[in-house]
C-alpha cells in the first residue's frame, strides 16, 4: 500500500515524463505533484498512467483555474471534478493561489495578484472556507509571481497571506522562486517577505526557474532553479526545518534525467537542514 506521508524532494510530474517513470524499476522520487487540469478527463491513456502512478507513489494535487480572488461564485462543478481525482489517486492534499484568473466567462492567461487590504483578506478567506467545507479537508494557499502592485495595498504580501491563512485555517505553499520573481520586479525585500510570512502553515516549497526578459522576470518555468533561489530555499529551510519541496517545470521540459539531478538538489538541501535541526 502507497504511503501517504509527503516528506523529502518531490517533483512536478507532467505527462510526457510519465511513461520514463513508471518504466523505472526503482522509484525515482519520495513523490510526485499533479497538476489537476491534466488530469481530469475520463477514460483514455492518461487514467491508466494516473492509476498505475497512484499505485506506486504518494501524490499531491496543484491547481491553477479555481480563482479563490474572483468575483464570481466559485464554481463547485470544478471542484466537484477535482474531489473525485483526489479521491481516485489518493492525492494528501490539494493546493490553489492566491490571485484571480476569471471572470466566470474569461479565464485569462495568467494568475492575477489580489489586493493587499483587510477587505481581501475576508473575501479570500471565506472562499477558502468554503472549498475546505466541500472537500472536508484544509486548502494549501500559494503565493503568485506579480509585476505590478495596488495603490490601494493596507499591507505587506507576506503579511496579506499570513493573515488569510489564519482567518480561513489553510496551509501555505511557500514558492520561492514567486517570491524571487515578485521581489525582484517590484523592487522589493525577498528576505522581508520570507520573515513575514507564517513559517508554521507552510507545508510546501516550490522551487522553480525564471526567464529573464531584461527590464523584468518572468515566470516562465522554463529553466533551472537560479542559484539565488537556491540560496533562499537553504537559508529558509536552515533556518526553519525542512519542508517537503519539489521542482516544477512547465515549459521547454528537461530530459527526466536533468530534472531528477535538480530534485537531488533539493534533497541534500533539505537534509543538511535535518541535520542543523538534530544538532541544534
Amino acid at each position: 500500500m502507497v504511503s501517504n506521508t509527503i516528506q523529502g524532494a518531490g517533483i512536478g510530474l507532467r505527462l510526457p515524463h510519465a511513461q520514463q517513470v513508471l518504466a523505472q524499476s526503482q522509484l525515482v522520487a519520495p513523490w510526485f505533484e499533479l497538476l489537476v487540469d491534466n488530469w481530469l478527463v475520463e477514460g483514455g491513456v492518461n487514467v491508466y498512467l494516473l492509476d498505475a502512478i497512484a499505485e506506486r507513489y504518494p501524490l499531491v494535487l496543484h491547481g491553477v483555474g479555481l480563482s479563490l480572488g474572483g468575483a464570481q461564485p466559485l464554481d463547485f462543478d470544478y471542484l466537484h471534478r477535482i474531489k473525485a481525482l483526489k479521491q481516485r489517486c489518493g492525492a494528501v492534499w490539494y493546493s490553489e493561489h492566491a490571485c484571480f484568473c476569471s471572470d466566470g466567462h474569461v479565464q485569462v492567461p495568467d494568475l492575477l495578484p489580489m489586493p493587499y487590504t483587510e477587505e481581501a483578506v475576508q473575501y479570500m478567506a471565506e472562499r477558502i472556507s468554503q472549498v475546505q467545507d466541500f472537500l472536508g479537508e484544509r486548502l494549501l494557499l500559494e503565493n503568485v509571481s506579480t509585476y505590478l502592485q495596488y495603490p490601494s495595498n493596507e499591507m505587506s504580501e507576506g503579511q496579506f497571506l499570513s493573515a488569510v491563512a489564519n482567518e480561513a485555517d489553510c496551509l501555505l505553499l511557500l514558492d520561492i522562486n514567486n517570491a524571487y520573481v515578485t521581489s525582484s520586479n517590484l523592487e522589493q525585500s525577498l528576505a522581508q517577505f520570507l520573515a513575514e510570512i507564517d513559517h508554521t502553515k507552510v507545508k510546501q516549497i516550490h522551487l522553480a526557474g525564471f526567464e529573464d526578459k531584461g527590464d523584468y522576470l518572468l515566470d516562465a518555468h522554463n529553466h533551472p532553479v537560479a542559484l539565488p533561489v537556491w540560496q533562499a530555499f537553504s537559508n529558509y529551510i536552515n533556518q526553519h526545518g525542512p519542508v517537503a519541496s519539489m521542482i516544477e517545470w512547465d515549459n521547454d521540459l528537461p530530459s527526466l534525467t536533468q530534472l531528477l539531478a535538480e530534485r537531488q538538489q533539493a534533497e541534500t538541501c533539505l537534509e543538511r537542514a535535518a541535520g542543523l535541526e538534530v544538532a541544534s
